[in-house]
Formats: C-alpha cells, sequence, structure tokens
C-alpha cells in the first residue's frame, strides 16, 4: 500500500520508465556490519535476481567488505567517514534507472521491495520511503530512538506543509532523475532529512509503503549517536528552512523582534502618555533597536524569497531540458528554435 505525499504545485512530469526491464541497483551503506551484511544481500538477491548489488565500505573493521563478497555483492570502499558521505559516492559510482537503497544491520524486510519499486517503476513517484512509523507498520524502536523520529517528523511536517510519516528512515527507493538532481553535501546521518527536504523543495514525488522495522541480532549495535546525531539533524533542518524557505524564516524572526520591542516600548508610551515625557530613555533605546532589527530581519527575508523564487524557476527549466537530452529529444547544445525547425523540415 503506497501513500502519496502532496508537495509543491509546480512539479515536473514524469514518464514511466521504458517497456524494457529498467536497471535496477540496490546499494548497501555498512559500517562494521559482518554479522548481518550476508544475509541482506543474500535476501535482496533472491527477491530481485536480476539487479545489481552494490556494498559501500565505510572504514569497516570486522570483514564487512569480505561478508559481502562471499554473498555475491560487488563492493566498494568510501574513506570518508559518515553515511551522508557514502550516499554521495553511491550516487556518483553507480549508474542505474532505479536505486533501492538500505542499510545493512538486517532490520528492513527485503520482501517489500518490489511494492516499493512499482511507483518508481511505473513513473507514479521519484522517491518512495519505507515508514517505519506509519499506522500500519508494526516496528521495533527503543523509547528514545521512537521519540527522536517522532520528534523531527512532527517539525518537518509542520515547518514544510508536508504529510510524511517517516523522516529518518533507512530504506528508500529513488528515480534516476532524482539521483542526478539531487546536490546533496551532509555527510552523516543528517543525509536522510537533506535528500528528503530537497525533493520536496524541487518537486519530485515522493510516497511511503509501510515496513516493519526488526530487531538487530544479538551482537549488531546501531552508529547513530543520539546527542550528536540528533543535534546535526535538527540543525540541518533548520539550515535548509532558512535556505528554502528565508521569507518565513527570517519574517518569522522578525515578528519575534517586533514583539519584543513592543514590551519596553509599551512603557515608554504609557509614561509619555500620562506625563508627556520620555523619563526611561534606555528603554526607549531599546525598544526601537528591537523594532528596526525585526523590520530589517523581515526585509531581508523579502528579499532572499525572490532571489529564492528566481533560482526555482531556473532550476526548474535546467531539469526541464535535462530530462530531455535523457529522453533524447533534444540534441547538447541544441536550442528550442533549432528543434523545431527540424522537426519542420522533416514533415516538409
Amino acid at each position: 500500500m503506497a501513500v502519496e505525499i502532496k508537495l509543491n504545485e509546480w512539479r515536473t512530469e514524469r514518464e514511466p520508465l521504458p517497456v524494457e526491464k529498467p536497471k535496477v541497483a540496490v546499494v548497501i551503506p555498512c559500517f562494521n556490519e559482518a554479522l548481518t551484511i550476508g544475509d541482506v544481500v543474500r535476501q535482496f538477491h533472491a527477491q530481485m535476481p536480476d539487479a545489481s548489488i552494490y556494498v559501500f565500505d565505510n572504514n569497516s573493521s570486522d570483514g564487512t567488505s569480505e561478508e559481502a563478497r562471499k554473498a555475491g555483492a560487488l563492493v566498494f570502499h568510501e574513506t570518508r567517514q559518515g553515511k551522508g558521505f557514502v550516499v554521495q559516492s553511491m550516487f556518483r559510482k553507480v549508474d542505474a534507472d532505479i536505486y533501492v537503497i538500505v542499510d545493512g544491520d538486517g532490520t528492513y524486510p527485503a520482501e517489500v521491495v518490489e511494492e516499493m519499486v512499482e511507483p518508481v517503476r511505473r513513473g507514479d513517484a521519484d522517491m518512495v520511503i519505507g515508514s517505519r512509523l506509519h499506522r500500519t507498520a508494526r516496528s521495533h524502536f527503543r523509547l528514545l530512538n521512537r521519540f527522536g523520529n517522532r520528534l523531527f517528523k512532527f517539525f518537518l511536517n509542520r515547518i514544510f506543509g508536508v504529510s510524511l510519516t517517516d523522516l529518518l528512515s533507512g530504506y528508500r527507493v529513488f528515480s534516476k532523475r532524482l539521483v542526478r538532481g539531487l546536490p546533496l553535501f551532509g555527510g552523516g546521518f543528517e543525509t536522510e532529512v537533506e535528500m528528503t527536504i530537497k525533493a520536496l523543495e524541487r518537486g519530485f514525488a515522493i510516497r511511503e509503503v509501510p515496513v516493519n522495522l526488526g530487531r538487530r541480532v544479538d551482537g549488531s549495535h546501531s552508529k547513530i549517536r543520539i546527542v550528536q546525531d540528533g543535534f546535526l539533524i535538527m540543525r540541518t533542518m533548520l539550515t535548509l528552512f532558512r535556505d528554502y524557505r528565508p521569507l518565513t524564516f527570517f519574517g518569522g524572526w522578525g515578528l519575534v523582534f517586533v514583539a519584543l520591542g513592543m514590551i519596553p516600548g509599551g512603557f515608554v508610551i504609557q509614561n509619555y502618555l500620562q506625563t508627556g515625557l520620555v523619563f526611561r530613555l534606555p528603554l526607549a533605546v531599546l525598544a526601537v533597536a528591537l523594532v528596526l532589527i525585526g523590520v530589517l530581519l523581515a526585509v531581508v527575508g523579502v528579499i532572499l524569497h525572490t532571489i529564492s523564487r528566481r533560482f526555482f524557476e531556473l532550476d526548474y527549466q535546467v531539469r526541464t531540458y535535462m530530462d530531455e537530452l535523457y529522453d533524447g529529444k533534444k540534441k547538447p547544445g541544441e536550442s528550442y528554435s533549432s528543434e523545431v525547425d527540424r522537426s519542420r523540415r522533416k514533415e516538409a
């Protein structure tokens, strides 16, 4: 059961993938997952025998690479420590029509991979998220992890006006056009937040499929540092909020400063109305300063909003042009007018 997320109104057109079978790549980021990686590779190979399976080893010291090779996976190494760097390396080195990303800890079910791939294969979605927190999912979470996931999901939905149920899932499917058009820079576990928000803001279609998160096997440990990675995730979310919604971000702070300025300003105005004099000059100066800062922040928000909209329009045009190149409708360097002329010559 796929759940569609309603996104921006300027989403570009998507077409189903060609009739011939699309090339599917299962890419698995790993750091010290020797206990589980072999089973993960075999399970996904059983579900998708025609797919290529890649394991990206992020400086493991427990024989993860050897276990992955024994199970039949192609192994790459990423020396920069962090899941975000591994994802960037995956997108750069692997060429496919559909990308399946899943953690190597054995907690995500391979049985639902076809259900997750199908919306991308049909052209109905560019990203499919395996939602561990969907109302129909039965997932095993530590209490603190569940709380953190729900907290970040709440902030994302309120800030960006969407209805995602799982922001930090490590089980996702991507279309090639999304992989080629999504710049990622985060190096750690904040990469899921970054790719989700940037996909939302670029108008890519996102769907969710419920998945049941299993328990880790004995001896396997989570690599997430709750406090440090939680701070990085929240900082990334606020940074992207500032970058993609500058009017709301700076305008909101502007209103806060104006409201703060009204507090000392109220006392000054009250004294002036009663006596005709300003006895508390420092309060008056503070009130004026706070209000001016608020107005300045609002103006900054308006300017950045205007610039941001122009960049969105440019990004839309570039992605549309690249889609046409990818579909073979236009030759590199050919303008729209020359394409029309070429079509007319053919008709003549």
